[in-house]
């Protein structure tokens, strides 16, 4: 398994940052996720706790459980299904007030589904990928949040 961290400043309130990575029909204005779509609605808020989303990203197909909810502090997921096939123990988003905004840390630990080799895979070329999209939709927040 590999755990991936992907951290950024965005110039925006707290609250603000959270609602806007928590409901994930934002994720679409990174142009790295092609399609989003709630399945079900969460506990006490659409992207609450036990809400089941799928995105399709430029990388793959995920089903996506929700799996903890804190506003505006935190929120966990863990990916049921996914193509292409992996492993996932789990993500989380950590949100937390700085000086100009708020620091986003958004880490993840999973691994490619493969016979052999998913360990030298996952590390040499999905973690990197990975790291790029998770990437890209934090600076589609910043751009968004910013106007």
């Amino acid at each position: 398994m590999e755990t991936i961290t992907v951290e950024r400043v965005v110039a925006a309130p707290i609250d603000k940052v959270f609602e806007w990575l928590a409901e994930a029909d934002n994720y679409p204005r990174s142009r790295v996720v092609l399609r989003e779509r709630l399945v079900q609605q969460g506990d006490g808020a659409p992207y609450g706790r036990d809400a089941i989303r799928v995105l399709i990203w430029v990388i793959g197909w995920f089903r996506e459980r929700i799996t903890a909810y804190r506003p505006p502090h935190e929120f966990e997921y863990l990916v049921e299904r996914s193509f292409p096939p992996s492993r996932h123990e789990g993500g989380r988003l950590t949100f937390t007030e700085v000086p100009g905004g708020t620091r986003v840390v958004w880490t993840t630990t999973a691994e490619m589904r493969l016979p052999f080799g998913a360990a030298a895979v996952t590390r040499l070329l999905v973690a990197p990928v990975i790291s790029f999209v998770f990437g890209r939709v934090l600076a589609a927040a910043d751009r968004a949040l910013r106007s």
